[in-house]
Order: C-alpha cells, then structure tokens, then sequence
C-alpha cells in the first residue's frame, strides 16, 4: 500500500508569529528607555557639542550668537582653575574608590555570615543610602563643627589640644568629604557585593575547608576571585560617581578653601549658570564626558571579566 511522505519543509521558512510577536513585545518593552535615553543624555549631549563652538549666553543678549569654533576648548585647557578642578577630582578618586570599596566588601561579607538578626543589620546598612544626600550633609556638617564637633571632642577626648578645622584646612578638607561621601553611599557597592558573594558556590568554601585553609585563605584564594566580575563592575561605578562629586562640595565648602576642594562639575555649573557662559559651560561638559568616558574603557581594558 503506498503512503505519501510528508512535504519536506523549505530550508529559508518564515520566522514563525509567534517569534515575531515575541520580537515585537520585546521592542516596545525597551522602547520607554530608549526615548528617556535619548530625551535625557543623547540628545542634551548633542546639542551640548553644538553650543560648546559657540559664544552662546544663559540670558539672551542684543548681540546675536556667533560662531567660534575651538576657542572655548582653548580657553578651557589654558585656565589654571580648569586644572585645579581636575587635579582636585582625580584626588578625591584616588582616596575615595579604594576607601569605599573597601569598606563595603568588607560589610558586605560580615552580612554574608550567619549570625543573630543578621536580616536587622542588613536593614541598617542601607539607610545611609535612603538618606537625603541634603541631610546627610547636614548631619556631617554637625560632625565637622568647630571647635565643639564630634570628631573634635573625640580628639580633645585623647587629650589633645586645640582643634581641627576639618572643611576650612586645604589639607583636611577633601579627606572629611571622601569620608562623608563614602558613608553616603557605601550601601550601593554593599549591595552589589552581596549579590556577587551570593553567586559564589558554596562547594568551593568546603573544599577550601578540608584542604585546613583559615578565614583569610579563603577570602583570598575563593572569595576575592569568586567576585572577579562584580569588582570590574563597581570599580568602573564608583570611579564615574566620584568624578561626579558636586553636591557634599558646593553645600559644605563652595569650592574652597582656595579651591581646595573645587571639582570639575562644580567648575562647569558656575561657568555655565553662575557665569551664564553657556558656550564655555558647554565644552568643559563636552571635556568631562570624554575623560570619564575614557577612564571607563581604560578601567575595561586593563581589568577584562570573564
């Protein structure tokens, strides 16, 4: 008896429909992103590097808006405040990245172990970062006070004499920042931690502890490596973050003393708003997002994840 065999089916068929409605559901999920992206970062960017060659003001003048091609980009990199600022961010940098990644893995792994209300803990840990950064400020503004502070009473209280004047000292100033702002924000990079911490098998501690290795081996040789990626990620987070400081600055020292302080964002508000030279305000923007742009991919190229 003869039996048709089934039709072979066409090598180039047709994405099925429900692929391409799986595809279509896919896009307008990530399509309320991508115009936030666009309205907020694309776009202010672009026209940024428009306004950055012109001579453009905050407040519209009778003299139309010229074009000027480079010369803001040389009155820039030629302004001795420009480089104060720089150098005064790459400071904080250095102090603040290796300081605040420090001390969250360090919280993240106490967190991590099994203790008494461990989840009680894990609630405080993140409050600093629910905190207004404003009030936050606020309470550290009390800390700083001279000469009655805390941290004053607590050096009078070891029998010292006198007082530091933690935020009107060029030398005190950008440490007292760095130790605020890596208070406020620690719990972003404690979080991150402890969901690095999490993904590493627990197989590898076992084996780690019936080969005899101490806690200290096993941070080294399992977990540190265990959270290989997580670092790339929070070194690259918390290297652009403090390149962004601004706020705890303007609120605490207003840039001083003597510029001590001053930071590239704070630079490029009081020369785009306070000074009203948007033109000007425009490239130094344009300077700050090619630097900490550059500094991510370095940061990616030299310390590849897996």
């Amino acid at each position: 008896m003869h039996t048709s065999s089934p039709p072979v089916r066409s090598a180039q068929t047709k994405p099925k429909p429900r692929h391409r409605q799986s595809l279509t559901e896919e896009l307008l999920l990530l399509l309320p992103a991508t115009l936030l992206l666009l309205c907020f970062l694309v776009v202010p960017f672009v026209l940024s590097i428009y306004l950055s060659f012109t001579d453009q003001r905050l407040v519209p003048n009778p003299v139309p808006t010229d074009f000027v091609g480079f010369q803001n980009y040389q009155q820039v990199l030629s302004d001795p405040a420009f480089w104060q600022a720089f150098r005064n961010t790459v400071y904080f940098a250095l102090l603040v990245v290796p300081f605040q990644c420090a001390v969250s893995l360090g919280i993240a792994v106490l967190l991590n172990s099994s203790f008494p209300l461990r989840s009680f803990f894990r609630s405080v840990a993140i409050l600093p970062l629910m905190t207004p950064i404003t009030v936050t400020i606020v309470i550290w503004a009390a800390f700083y006070r001279i000469p009655d502070g805390l941290f004053n009473n607590v050096i009078k209280a070891f029998g010292a004499e006198g007082y530091v004047d933690w935020l009107g000292s060029p030398l005190w100033a950008m440490p007292a920042l760095v130790l605020l702002s890596a208070w406020a924000t620690f719990p972003f990079q404690m979080l991150l931690y402890l969901a690095g911490l999490q993904d590493i098998p627990s197989e590898r501690y076992e084996a780690a502890r019936m080969d005899g290795a101490s806690a200290w081996q096993q941070f080294r040789y399992v977990t540190f490596p265990g959270l290989r990626n997580t670092n790339i990620l929070i070194l690259i987070t918390t290297t652009i973050q403090a390149f962004k400081l601004f706020t705890q600055v303007d609120i605490l020292t207003r840039g001083g003393p003597v510029g001590a302080t001053n930071t590239l964002v704070r630079y490029m508000i009081q020369q785009g708003y306070v000074s009203q030279l948007v033109g000007f305000g425009s490239a130094v923007a344009v300077i700050f997002v090619v630097i900490v742009g550059s500094l991510a991919i370095l940061q990616r190229v030299l310390v590849k994840n897996e």
